[in-house]
């Protein structure tokens, strides 16, 4: 991604039947109708996935992609959906209408231009389907879902729009904090849901994507901004909606939920901004702001346990440092908030380079502590992120903040089903982890990026940059290191118009890790995509068994991967969606001149 650089701004199978007492149809277990595959986001499969064999289909979604490019200086700033699927149907994200591009691209000029425009574009839910090996529409619709305005936290990275499957209907968020429920066969829609009642509020959003449980209930969060200044001023609001089967829907208020949490005006620490190296003084204290009411992470999706509880994050809305893992029973009544503040105690002197010395903290700083607030590490929210809490298998709760004291790797914090803290990895930005369970235990699969940047500070002098080193690391439950696998691939690659890749050799360490979510099939076997452009099938121990290119070495937005029930893999690159696996007389055909390498050309 090269997010790095913005981190120191802060399937063939039916349905099965009626579900037992006449509920809504259950979807297959090889299914994925939503964000991390279950309503626990484990990210894994009953499936077996195919080999990375061929690129089965390739299919543009976001045809904006050049533009988006231009505005972010070559990168793709755009969180997108994981691909959604129930048998051989596949529902996706596709964008149209229009993209208002600056002039000259990135000068934000004539306004509104580039992010400050991109409610121009329209967002659809599409049914695709296989026919004769091809993926056809069978069906469109269009949402007026519109992102928060650009701005405050978001840095220009456009928020994502993520439906859900539930029982007959397809789920996909609407305009003013609406959902609107579709049918699954023809795209129809059945209603729209407005838990707030009246005319449409433009100031109010779906913040974040949808999950559904097993019982067809469909849970998100949702804000309201000021419509003048959404980010300097409070949030007008904030809830975690539910949407039962038959339409009607309830809500919570954040404030409900978080009781105890410093109030709206209440002082709340941000970072020293001069005075390198970090802590100015042993006894520094950094300057503080009104917090701000709590809020949902802005790309933040619900998980749900298999009790019904229901898992969300809130953070201030002026201070991603006062973060909370939120815990809420089926009926919306709260159940219990656990801090990502005064965890962790791995800052100065601990897991920084020593004090005194380039890349540490100012001699004589305590132990423990984050060089820019003086005062033990926080876990931060942070709305550039997708981070998205995972229920694991005995109940316990993932979720990955930021920190940037550790070359903003940020951290994976595990809590315990009551809200206690359990663990800590020194890993988490942007990383909906998927679960491996096996032997009467779980494996956590995360990527493990270590960046080209400095310890805790810009400053290349105070904090130079780490080498860099970018791996996919299993983890076992107690969050401690099985194996790790390391992207070691130098070239640049792009395809090119006859089907061939040309490629230049520039990445002398390697390419981060660009998935948010990885995909873990049946055998164990793990696939997450790389910046290099390539689709990587990873076995237990750390070995490769297999790659494929798709289109284009790219920094870019993080997107998830998912399997279908016959193990084919749905994975994104460039604005395209690819299908890969073995061409067969049961699968679709291999696209023409897609898998031979040529041109290979070192700079």
């Amino acid at each position: 991604m090269s997010r790095t650089r913005l981190a120191f701004l802060v399937l063939p199978c039916c349905l099965a039947g009626q579900a037992a007492g006449g509920g809504p149809p259950a979807l297959a277990a090889r299914d994925w109708p939503q964000w991390g595959g279950n309503p626990e986001h484990q990210g894994g499969s009953a499936a077996s996935g195919q080999p990375p064999a061929s690129l089965l289909a390739d299919v543009v979604y976001d045809p904006f992609v050049a533009q988006e490019k231009a505005e972010a200086n070559h990168e793709l700033l755009v969180h997108y959906a994981v691909p959604l699927l129930e048998g051989s149907s596949v529902y996706m994200e596709f964008k149209s209408g229009s993209y208002v591009s600056c002039d000259p691209p990135g000068s934000g000029t004539p306004a509104p231009c580039g992010p400050d425009a991109w409610g121009t574009q329209t967002w659809n839910v599409k049914k695709l389907v296989w026919e004769k090996g091809a993926l056809v529409e069978a069906w469109n619709f269009a949402s007026d879902w519109k992102p928060e305005p650009a701005g405050g936290g978001l840095s220009n990275w456009e928020p994502v729009f993520h439906p859900a499957l539930a029982g007959e209907f397809v789920y996909a968020p609407g305009y003013g904090g609406t959902v609107f429920q579709l049918s699954k066969v023809t795209g129809r829609v059945v209603a729209r849901i407005n838990p707030f009642g009246g005319d449409l509020a433009p100031e109010a959003f779906v913040a974040g994507g949808l999950a559904s449980d097993r019982s067809g209930n469909v849970y998100y969060n949702a804000i309201r901004l000021d419509p003048s200044s959404p980010w300097t001023s409070d949030v007008l609001g904030a809830w975690l909606v539910k949407v039962a089967p038959d339409g009607s829907s309830s809500r919570v208020a954040f404030s409900t939920l978080l009781p105890e949490v410093p109030a709206a005006s209440a002082p709340c620490q941000s970072s020293f901004v001069s005075g390198l190296p970090w802590p100015p003084s042993a006894n520094a204290i950094p300057p503080s702001s009104p917090c701000g009411s709590q809020r949902p992470g802005i790309n933040v999706i619900p998980a749900i346990a298999t009790d019904g509880t229901v898992y969300t994050v809130s953070r201030a809305h002026h201070n991603g440092r006062y973060g909370y893992l939120v815990a809420v029973h089926p009926d919306l009544t709260p159940g219990w908030s656990a801090s990502l503040r005064g965890i962790l105690m791995d800052g100065c002197d601990v897991g920084v380079p020593p004090n005194g010395i380039p890349g540490g903290c100012r001699d004589g700083s305590a132990p423990g502590v984050d060089p820019a607030t003086n005062d033990l590490p926080a876990g931060r929210v942070s709305d550039l992120a997708s981070s998205s809490p995972v229920v694991l298998p005995d109940g316990a709760i993932l979720y990955g903040a930021l920190t940037t004291y550790n070359y903003s790797r940020g951290h994976l914090f595990k809590f315990s089903p009551e809200g206690r803290a359990l663990a800590t990895y020194d890993f988490g930005w942007d990383i909906t982890p998927a679960v491996r369970t096996h032997d009467g235990t779980y494996s956590i699969l995360v990527k493990d990026n270590h960046y080209e940047v400095g310890s805790y500070c810009g400053d290349p002098h105070s904090c130079p940059p780490e080498v860099p080193r970018y791996d996919v690391t299993s983890l076992d439950s107690d969050l401690s290191v099985e194996w790790t696998f390391t992207n070691t691939n130098p070239l640049s690659c792009e395809r090119l118009p006859d089907g061939g890749i040309g490629c230049i050799s520039d990445h002398a360490n390697g390419f981060e890790w660009c998935v948010n979510q990885p995909a873990v099939d049946a055998s164990g076997v793990t696939y997450a995509t790389s910046e290099d452009g390539f689709l990587y099938a990873i076995g237990q121990g750390g070995v490769s068994v297999g790659k494929i290119f798709l289109d284009i070495a790219l920094g870019a937005a993080y997107t998830p991967v998912s399997i279908s029930s016959d193990g084919l893999i749905y994975v994104q690159n460039n604005g395209h969606l690819f299908v890969v696996g073995l061409p067969s007389r049961a699968s679709p055909a291999p696209l023409p001149a897609k898998g031979t390498s040529r041109a290979v050309r070192s700079r």
